[in-house]
């Protein structure tokens, strides 16, 4: 794992950002940043934590645990993790995000989430290796090169024997299939933004974001020093769930 202690130290703890660096707010999507569209989020998002959890769970989540959640967005998984763990960081580069965060934490009386504002690439963990990192529909927003790097990161984050639950938009099909494929996806968008992402948003994402081949980003998760426990291919072929232990 030198190679990941390489990263670690010249990337996240050097006192200048070299010039080349990757600006994760600038990728982070405008829409997450705009303070008119966060509050409606978690409705169009539609998410329930409840079967991660259950995955977590079943390997061996408890209240001695540390979990940090890269991509935390508004906190729907961080807060629903909070009673089972003892520290949840939750991370976003968004502010306005974390902001919606907080005040939900608050709300309900929730005080062992800590909120940094930071990515995959410059979130700097402190204190003991983490137990388990969760991300779910936010490491697309990196290119394949930073996926390679970020993924480095959350190697070095875990202790040896750590949980990596990675969930995101995957393209489990062949270049050959892919019109067929994204078109069967798109197909099934809901009409109106208040449902859900419509076809309008899902084309962006393909324009503008950074999906990746599975057979592409496998090789990258197990080159960063992870072995992939399993692998959950969705129906549609665009959506994956990585169970990854760091060696």
């Amino acid at each position: 794992m030198g190679n990941v202690s390489t990263y670690k130290e010249v990337w996240l703890r050097a006192m200048v950002t070299p010039s080349w660096f990757l600006d994760e707010l600038a990728h982070a999507g405008s829409e997450h940043l705009d303070p008119g569209y966060v509050p409606g989020y978690d409705r169009k998002a539609g998410t329930d934590p409840a079967d991660d959890l259950d995955v977590l769970r079943d390997l061996g989540l408890n209240e001695t645990h540390t979990l940090v959640d890269l991509g935390a967005g508004t906190g729907t998984f961080a807060l629903a993790a909070a009673p089972l763990c003892r520290r949840v960081i939750a991370v976003d580069v968004s502010p306005v995000m974390l902001a919606r965060l907080r005040q939900r934490a608050a709300q309900s009386g929730i005080e062992n989430i800590e909120c940094v504002q930071g990515g995959f690439l410059s979130y700097e963990h402190q204190g003991a290796p983490a137990d388990f990192v969760y991300s779910r529909h936010a490491l697309h927003h990196l290119p394949d090169f930073w996926k390679a790097v970020a993924l480095a990161h959350i190697a070095a984050i875990l202790k040896t024997g750590g949980v990596l639950y990675l969930r995101d938009l995957v393209f489990s099909f062949e270049p050959d299939e892919a019109t067929h494929a994204i078109e069967t996806w798109l197909a099934n968008a809901p009409e109106h933004a208040e449902q859900g992402w419509t076809r309008a948003e899902l084309e962006t994402h393909l324009r503008e974001e950074y999906s990746t081949f599975s057979w592409l980003l496998e090789p990258m998760i197990e080159h960063a020093g992870f072995a992939i426990q399993s692998i959950n291919h969705g129906a549609s072929r665009v959506h994956s769930a990585y169970t990854c232990i760091k060696g």
